[in-house]
């Protein structure tokens, strides 16, 4: 089920190679190369997507794992990924799949209109591109998402935002939300332990906040000792308080030791409330905590008068008071965000789908 990747997203190079425009890495291909993502590969004289129509697990979860809490809080979402990344994240926390060098990781196979049917019949309100980054199979999740869309269904990106300039601009096109890792606010972190740059992740979380309609959320891996100075937080709540406004969720996330990074300790429950605490002070609104237990750090309250809007425990909603319109019963304040009609909530199930072709 390969298929030949966007002609724009690519060009010959004088040396007979081809490069491939899909994101920052600019990988140049002899004929049967892979790109450093892997599921890109050079077949004559174009680059086809191997991935393309096979996954390594198809999965209904609550949005709110994406994480997601501004997006439709409590509905299902039919994820699923397929293998290979364009980073290198020696703390990835789901590396046996974006790390995978094995065509048998993706055992599952089904295409774009198999997976819209099956989001349907689920009772999904959303399909995420998930567990590995979608830039890399981009071209499968598009088409997936036209095929959503002509169901009602919504489409998310859970991604690093390292993604080229054009291409960009065409994979959001077909997206309704995303989530982008920002997986810390320093160029040294990028080239050391991701094998990438900074700059084009700012760029995407520019781009999408100032130039296309897609509801954005931010999570930030906190790393003892690698991401977590106080400095550098502020520097980076500032940024964007600065570019992208106050009403950007942002979630930190408490690191386990995982893949290359199995000598660093759990990030303490403390580091998150305190990077919480400076996120608030730059001036942001909404600033979340994940994988640790914190009622603050879970909770949604109107920006005018601090009203408890939703209050959730782990992917529960154990209270929701927002109108269909997504307003504060209390002032009427407008909730940034995209909601409507509350039915109790997915809660904090995980339902595996088998798929096929």
């Amino acid at each position: 089920m390969e298929r030949s990747l966007t002609p724009r997203w690519q060009h010959a190079l004088p040396d007979g190679r081809i490069q491939c425009d899909l994101c920052p890495r600019d990988c140049r291909l002899h004929e049967g190369q892979r790109g450093a993502c892997f599921v890109r590969m050079r077949q004559g004289d174009a680059i086809v997507l191997t991935a393309y129509g096979r996954s390594s697990g198809f999965c209904i979860d609550p949005i709110e794992k994406k994480p997601l809490n501004h997006f439709y809080p409590g509905s299902s979402v039919f994820s699923f990924g397929t293998a290979g990344c364009n980073l290198a994240c020696k703390f990835c926390q789901n590396w046996d799949i974006s790390k995978s060098r094995e065509m048998e990781t993706l055992a599952d196979q089904a295409s774009p209109v198999a997976i819209a049917n099956a989001c349907k019949t689920h009772g999904a309100e959303s399909v995420a591109f998930t567990y590995n980054d979608p830039v890399v199979f981009a071209e499968y999740a598009m088409d997936t998402a036209d095929a959503c869309h002509e169901l009602g269904i919504h489409t998310v990106a859970v991604t690093a935002g390292y993604i080229g300039t054009e291409a960009r601009r065409d994979f959001f096109a077909k997206m309704d939300a995303a989530n982008v890792d920002l997986k810390a606010f320093s160029e040294d972190f990028y080239i050391r332990l991701c094998g990438g740059h900074l700059q084009p992740v700012l760029d995407t979380l520019v781009y999408l906040k100032q130039e296309t309609q897609v509801w954005l959320e931010i999570t930030t891996l906190l790393i003892p000792g690698e991401n977590d100075d106080p400095k550098e937080l502020e520097a980076m709540s500032q940024w964007i308080m600065r570019e992208l406004g106050p009403d950007v969720p942002l979630h930190f996330i408490a690191f386990h030791p995982d893949w290359k990074m199995l000598d660093r300790p759990p990030t303490p429950a403390r580091t998150l409330i305190a990077a919480r605490e400076i996120a608030l002070q730059a001036g942001l609104h909404h600033v979340y905590l994940g994988n640790i237990f914190s009622l603050e750090g879970a909770t949604t309250l109107c920006t005018a008068c601090h009203a408890v809007l939703i209050q959730r425990s782990g992917y529960n909603i154990t209270e929701y008071r927002l109108t269909e319109t997504g307003a504060c019963p209390e002032c009427g304040t407008v909730l940034a965000g995209r909601f409507g009609h509350f039915e109790g909530g997915f809660g904090a199930r995980r339902i595996p789908v088998r798929m096929g072709i």
